[in-house]
């Protein structure tokens, strides 16, 4: 049953085995572990229960609804845009379904530095194969990989350099371009239309347009959740089992807000969000990026997953719509319509950091307002190793696209860098990499309660549940100690999957 917080006629008190706040990658698969388990749990979900009739293709329409903060989402210097979903199924619904697991080196990486116990590459096995059988992942096939993909791939091919096809998790895509909008034609094999139907079938609920406003405890064991709907009526589970499954950032908001005990101030610290930035480049042929699979190859030369490593980026695709075009081409008036009117013809590349970068997740509170729950912030400035990274990573793209064959190159600056040849490669320098000076998007937040035995660096242990709080579980990309150098939703889905089995036992305790 899901049921819409905005047509409760009465505040609502339930109990229910567990509480899972968030149904995104993570919170799906815990709700259907528990409700398999004969645990038919409550999930409150602050967005709302959205199916492929709803997709409209409308950008100013679908981003608003789709994403947290109507897509305005920021670090709190407004330099990076990070963008999350909110809705029943998360950022599942609106990501590029890139398939990739937890690198054995990053994997080895928490076991060897971070105190995180079994998690090897040969314990997460199975958890990740159950996860890439239940979406349906395979690779991309060849002939899928459209023009600004084979851009990319023409361009490392030309320069030697390492990269190959992503693996997805789609059937029956008809290639029309609009993953990040929300899939009208129902290719995507995610959260909501995998996990969550057999988790209801089981007897699971989920009230959408819930917002979980507050985890109620003891100061030792966990009692509940508050939560408000969005037309004002007040939701409280009582339960004994908490699982926060609300994203890096909301999680650690809600256990800021609520209050959780944490004598090392651990929560919401090692945020890390992959920023990216992007650069373009003008063909002289039609490449309409917008059409197709948006990510479907990927260039690894520069990136090594060796904790000393100075190789930490990790470049693909990406392409915007008009609107979202609009917003980072560089000019104004006449020269920005030139700009646009040149859309067909552009392929577009992005660099993302395997970033290093340690940020923090805080809590805006109201002033003068008692009893209003507060605002998450992001607080992240890039250090000077990542800053240099950035600088190599958007020099890379650069290069491949001149040699795939670009009359121009432009990286989107303050001001514009225009490359027409490989000798002007070296103008991309760290003067462009700092604050406000280049767009920066992040669409990966990671960690802020993280994983490992250790309770002075870790917030949870190595089997999801609160070091100080007993009944509080953790299940989404938040768990995580470091970056992982690329999509995350494999790792959450696969983590949850593998940390669920404590949920349930706390849950039949």
């Amino acid at each position: 049953m899901i049921v819409r917080g905005k047509d409760l006629a009465s505040d609502v008190v339930l109990d229910a085995p567990a509480c899972v706040v968030g149904t995104g990658a993570g919170g799906s698969v815990v709700l259907r572990a528990l409700a398999r388990a004969g645990l038919p749990a409550i999930a409150l979900e602050e967005g709302g229960d959205h199916l492929p009739e709803d997709f409209n293709q409308r950008e100013e329409q679908m981003i608003p609804e789709l994403f947290q903060d109507r897509g305005g989402r920021m670090t709190d210097d407004l330099a990076i845009q990070v963008l999350q979903g909110r809705g029943v199924g998360g950022s599942t619904i609106h990501n590029t379904n890139l398939c990739k697991r937890t690198p054995t080196e990053i994997l080895e990486l928490w076991e060897r530095r971070y105190g995180v116990v079994g998690c090897s590459p040969r314990e997460m096995d199975a958890a990740f194969t159950t996860i890439e059988r239940d979406l349906s992942v395979s690779r991309i096939p060849d002939d899928r990989i459209n023009a600004n993909n084979d851009v990319l791939r023409r361009g490392i091919a030309s320069l030697g350099w390492r990269g190959g096809p992503l693996s997805h998790n789609r059937i029956g895509c008809i290639g029309s371009g609009f993953c990040e909008l929300g899939c009208a034609y129902d290719a995507k094999q995610n959260a909501r239309k995998v996990l969550v139907p057999e988790a209801l079938e089981k007897g699971a609920s989920i009230y959408a347009d819930v917002r979980a406003t507050r985890v109620l405890h003891d100061g030792t064991r966990v009692l509940g959740v508050e939560g408000r709907a969005a037309n004002g009526r007040k939701v409280t589970i009582r339960t004994k089992v908490v699982v926060l499954s609300g994203s890096a950032v909301g999680s650690a908001a809600l256990a800021i807000e609520s209050e959780l005990p944490d004598p090392y101030q651990q929560q919401g610290e090692q945020l890390h969000i992959h920023p990216g930035g992007v650069v373009a480049g003008v063909f002289d042929r039609p490449i309409d990026g917008h059409r197709g699979i948006p990510q479907s190859f990927e260039c690894t030369e520069w990136l090594d997953l060796d904790e000393r490593s100075s190789k930490r980026v990790w470049i693909t695709t990406a392409f915007a719509h008009p609107i979202g075009t609009a917003t980072v081409l560089p000019g104004f008036g006449a020269a920005h319509m030139r700009a646009m009117r040149g859309y067909r013809h552009l392929a577009v590349l992005t660099a993302m950091l395997h970033d290093e970068t340690a940020g923090r997740v805080w809590v805006k509170r109201p002033a003068g307002l008692e009893g209003f729950t507060g605002r998450p912030m992001l607080r992240y400035k890039m250090n000077e190793g990542d800053r240099q990274q950035l600088v190599i990573g958007l020099r890379a793209c650069a290069r491949i696209l001149l040699a795939a064959g670009a009359r121009e190159v432009v990286v989107p600056a303050i001001p514009p860098i225009t490359v027409r040849r490989e000798a002007d490669v070296e103008r991309i320098d760290g003067s462009v990499v700092r604050p406000h000076g280049v767009p920066l998007t992040a669409v990966h937040p990671m960690g802020t309660m993280r994983l490992g035995e250790d309770p002075r660096r870790a917030v949870v242990r190595s089997t999801g549940e609160h070091h100080h709080l007993r009944g509080v579980f953790v299940a989404d990309g938040s768990l995580f100690p470091t970056s992982l150098g690329g999509p995350p939703q494999i790792s959450i889905y696969a983590f949850a999957e593998h940390l669920s089995r404590y949920v349930v036992e706390a849950a039949r305790r």
